[in-house]
């Protein structure tokens, strides 16, 4: 066999992979879509999800194109009308508030300004990182062409720890093996993309992000892992009740491809 019928194979099986991969997150998708919401906590005030990835919480600019949304699929499946208290990235999965009547909304609302509320996600990065951080670095409200009220950045902190780490020997990009930790964040404030920007900026960008990431290992986990998804997911909210003031502290798994990975390399948390 030659070098030219060796490429064409290889590239074959590439698009196969590929068109699979495709596949793959299409069904998952569809599932979402016809699967009910998991419910994580209920009352007659506040109702908590464990949002999928790969579904915006509401309509925006940036979605406009979608067939559905967190917002209609919950108020559908429990015959509701629900009010966002805050909201996930597109790709992101994890814990969502929604308050039942404006007054409770308003008030989770108001726990979030203060900063009063304590959220936990878990992301894989690229690299080592250190073993605890904080990161302080102002960032923009969006990143769309900077406005006069836009170019003003506000303060935001995230706090990370590292869970885990691991070294596979893949050449990927210019190294000869690839290095990922896992790692806990805390963000103090709620930034647009906070944590994304914040791991991009220190040098460890969350694998799967196609904003900020490394186009090299999200490939890699695309074509050898088959992993296509932010590996980010808000996996613990501690806040106060609206109505009762008990103190609630809601805690879901990562979505399925943190535990294939967490499998494949043996991680436990």
């Amino acid at each position: 066999m030659n070098l030219v019928s060796l490429l064409r194979i290889t590239a074959l099986i590439q698009l196969v992979v590929n068109i699979l991969s495709i596949y793959r997150n299409i069904v998952l998708l569809t599932n979402v879509m016809t699967s009910p919401l998991e419910v994580l906590y209920r009352d007659d005030f506040l109702v908590v999800i464990n949002k999928p990835a790969g579904i915006a919480v509401h309509r925006s600019g940036l979605c406009r194109n979608d067939k559905s949304y967190i917002l209609q699929l919950l108020r559908d499946q429990i015959n509701q009308y629900v009010f966002p208290v805050h909201r996930l990235d597109k790709p992101t999965s994890g814990i969502l508030v929604f308050g039942l009547n404006q007054q409770v909304n308003q008030k989770l609302m108001q726990q979030f300004a203060d900063r009063s509320i304590q959220k936990i996600y878990i992301a894989v990065v690229r690299g080592f990182t250190p073993n605890y951080d904080i990161i302080q670095y102002p960032l923009a409200r969006t990143d769309k062409k900077p406005t006069q009220l836009d170019s003003q950045r506000q303060y935001a902190e995230t706090t990370y720890s590292r869970v885990k780490t691991v070294e596979v020997p893949k050449a990927v990009g210019r190294y000869q093996t690839a290095r990922y930790s896992l790692l806990e964040l805390k963000p103090k404030t709620g930034r647009y993309h906070q944590l994304r920007k914040h791991m991009a900026h220190i040098r460890h960008p969350i694998i799967g992000d196609s904003n900020y990431g490394d186009r090299f290992h999200n490939r890699f986990f695309k074509q050898q892992l088959g992993l296509n998804h932010l590996m980010l997911s808000a996996t613990n909210l501690t806040f106060y009740h609206p109505v009762t003031g008990e103190k609630l502290s809601i805690t879901t798994p990562p979505n399925p491809d943190f535990e294939k990975l967490f499998q494949r390399w043996h991680w436990t948390t």
